[in-house]
Order: C-alpha cells, then structure tokens, then sequence
C-alpha cells in the first residue's frame, strides 16, 4: 500500500485504473481528516497529542517553500526573451491581483454588512489577555503600508532565506533570473543548472507527500480536540458568515472568471482535489503550493508563467484572506458598538488593499495584519482581536482554500494572457479528470 502512494506520489501521474480506490493518496488524506475529527470529539486528551504530526508535515513543507520558489522564479524569470517580458507579465498579474482582491474585500464588506454577525457581542463581555492581544499588536507596528514596501528588500540574502521570508526571497530571485537573461550562453548553462536542482527540489516533496494522511490526521484531531465542536456557538455566525462568503466568491466571481477564460472551474476542482483535501487537512495553503505549480504546468500553462505567477500570487493575491480581513474588521466594530459610516468603511477598505499584500510576510500572518490596519486606523479596538481567536483555526481553512483556487485561476488567465497556455492540453488534462 505504501509503495503504491510513493510511486503514485513520484510520477505526479494520474492513478492508474488498476489501483483500487482506497489505496489513493487523495482518499487516505480524506480518511484520515475523517479519522482526526473522530478522534477529537471523541478522544480530545489523545487527540491533542497528535499536533506534533500536523506541525511536523508543516515543517517538511516550509522547510522547502523558498528553496522551491527561488528556484522556479529564476529559471521562469531566466528563460523569458527580455525583461520587457517580464515586466509585462508582471504588470498583468499585479492588475489581476489586485483586481480580485480588492472584489474580494468588498464582498467581505457587504455580506458583514447585511449578516451582521457581531450585534449580539460585546467586547465588555470578553476581556482580552493583554499577553495575547499585546503580541500581535507589537508585529503591527511594524507592519503599515511603508514598511511592507520597504521589507521587500532584504538587508541580506542569507537573511531572507534563513527567516523564511517569501517575498524578499521572490524579489532576488526576480533580480537573479534578470541578470541571468542578459549574459547569453553562461546564463543559460547556469539557469539550466538552476532548473535541475529545481527538479530535485520538487522530488523531495513528493517524497514528503506520502505522510500527508499523517499531517492531516495530526492537525485535525488536535484542533477538534483543543477546541471542541462547542467554541463555536458564540463566534458561529461569524464562521458561517467567512465560509458563506469564500464559497460565494469561489462558484461567483472565479466561475466568471473561468468562464471568460474558457475552462470549467468545476473540473479544474476536481483537477486539484489533492490539494484541495491537503489544505482542508493542514490549514495552510503552503502544503499544496509545489503541487499545485507542477500540476499547473501539466495543465498547459508555460513553466516561466507558473514559476513568476504561483509565488507571486502567495504573497500578493490572497483572496481569502481579503476576505477575512474586511469580515473580521467590521465585526470587532459591531462587537464594539461602533456605527461606522460607508466612508470610514471605505478607508477601512482602502488601507486593507495595501496592509493584506504583507498578510503572507510577516509572523502571525492574518492576525497580524489585521492588527497593522486596527492601529492605522485608531478607530477599532486592537483588543478585539481577543473575540476571534477561538475560531481563528477554523476559519484558516476557508481562507486557506480560497487563496489555493484563487492562485490557480490566476495563473491560467495570466498565461491566457501571454498566449502561453496549450488550451488542447488543458481540456484534454480536465476532460480526463471529470
């Protein structure tokens, strides 16, 4: 059974027709989320001892992000005929970008407005630990408009390697594959050189993704069981409203967008539905994101759109995220009693434009930025942050898999866009796949 997942896992092939169903790497990674919530209603101390396989399949995953990104974007950034190109490029993934999220702000803001999930809370009836509230505060201060533009540029290389820091890394990589581009034949011995460690590097996750049913079964009992089904009530219509919303912009505004780029977003879900279960598993859409390039790649789509586009996209196009931040912003204010009028909700808008494109870059992630809006803004209590902690967990996984649909699609328009998609292949790959 296992040498079966390894081989299905290496070949990144279809299963073949005569593996049985159960043997899978989708449906052991299904049966295990299955398993995890079982065990954390059931056995919640057992359960909660599981974390170290969740946090432990993260880890491996991590550990190979920005390797794997510096990697792609050089040699996609390196083949391409001029920097004219990769400008262009560029600019239409940035105009796409920010397009989406900022439909996906809005939509936030207008589902939070009609559903108004924090009127029947009070930020007196749950007061915050100053420890907790006091952390994410302090990475906000450091995280407004300015600094995220002026934290692009690392202070070192190795710095931004060894921190993990996604964008600082991308923006190297960027410069390195430019530099490439333009000294002719040694470029291109060294960005061929780059693309077989590439290949090695992306051989390594697929050897780490024969223990996703383990980091799946990990991550989900412990949060089922340190939580409970019950912490969910009071913060529930909030839960219900993110999900509502993400699901709505998924089969509303990206089945638009599929439908004006040609393909049926339906088929390029069941096309990913290993990483759509790894990111329900793990929470985290970083665990799918060197899948999803090479699955993107056999989709039709050229290895130097992919390889500028994907990562890009985690740090610049995160739909479900934007999402959260416009609901959570306006429900700490319901909490608060706060009567904000359509203009201060429009400068709350405005300024999430700019803070959520750092959400990927910094430690703390989502919380964080939304902490850097509260302060800018000086009209929202920080403490508030306190009310969404419980849920928070939960609701990473609508986030997670917002940001995993969204980066897809992207990069099928984009490489629409650049006449850089085989159209036959991709019908061919998502018509086998139904």
């Amino acid at each position: 059974m296992v040498d079966t997942v390894i081989d299905d896992a290496l070949t990144q092939a279809p299963p073949r027709a005569s593996v049985p169903w159960y043997r899978r790497l989708y449906t052991l990674v299904l049966a295990a989320i299955v398993l995890g919530a079982l065990l954390g209603y059931f056995c919640p101390d057992f359960a909660q001892r599981l974390r170290p396989l969740g946090d432990l399949f993260i880890r491996l995953i991590r550990m190979m992000i920005e390797p794997i990104i510096f990697t792609t974007v050089v040699v996609g950034v390196g083949r391409m005929s001029s920097m004219r190109e990769v400008g262009r490029v560029g600019l239409k993934a940035l105009i796409y970008f920010e397009t989406l999220t900022g439909i996906a702000l809005v939509l936030g803001l207008v589902v939070v407005n009609l559903y108004r999930p924090g009127d029947g809370l009070t930020l007196d009836s749950a007061p915050p630990d100053p420890s907790v509230t006091a952390a994410y505060a302090a990475g906000a201060q450091h995280t407004n408009a300015i600094d995220t533009v002026l934290s692009i540029v690392p202070e070192s290389v190795v710095g931004a390697f060894a921190h993990g820091n996604t964008l600082q890394v991308l923006f190297f990589a960027v410069l390195l594959g430019l530099g490439l581009s333009t000294l002719g034949a040694r470029g291109t011995a060294v960005v061929d050189l780059m693309d077989q460690l590439s290949q090695g590097l992306f051989a390594i996750i697929r050897l780490i993704m024969v223990f996703a049913p383990l980091g799946a079964l990990g991550a989900i009992a412990f949060t089922v069981g340190k939580y409970g089904l019950g912490t969910l009530h009071q913060l529930g219509l909030l839960l219900a409203g993110v999900y509502t919303t993400c699901l709505l912009f998924i089969f509303g505004v990206l089945q638009l967008v599929a439908r004006i780029g040609g393909f049926s977003l339906w088929r390029f879900l069941v096309y990913i539905r290993e990483e759509i279960l790894l990111v329900i598993g793990t929470s985290t859409s970083e665990s799918a994101l060197p899948r999803l390039m090479v699955k993107l790649e056999k989709l039709g789509c050229s290895k130097s759109v992919v390889g500028l586009v994907v990562p890009t996209g985690y740090s610049f196009n995160l739909d479900g995220t934007s999402i959260y931040l416009s609901m959570a912003a306006l429900f700490i204010a319901q909490a608060a009693h706060l009567h904000l009028s359509w203009q201060e909700q429009l400068e709350i808008l405005g300024l999430l434009l700019l803070t959520s494109k750092g959400a990927a870059a910094v430690t703390g992630g989502g919380f964080v930025t939304l902490a850097a809006t509260l302060s800018s803004l000086h009209s929202l209590p920080v403490a508030g942050l306190a009310l969404l902690l419980g849920v928070d967990r939960f609701m990473s996984e609508a986030r997670a898999l917002t940001n995993l649909i969204g980066n897809g699609v992207a990069t099928i328009m984009v490489a629409k866009w650049e006449r850089s998609l085989d159209e036959r292949q991709m019908h061919r790959v998502l018509d086998e796949r139904r």
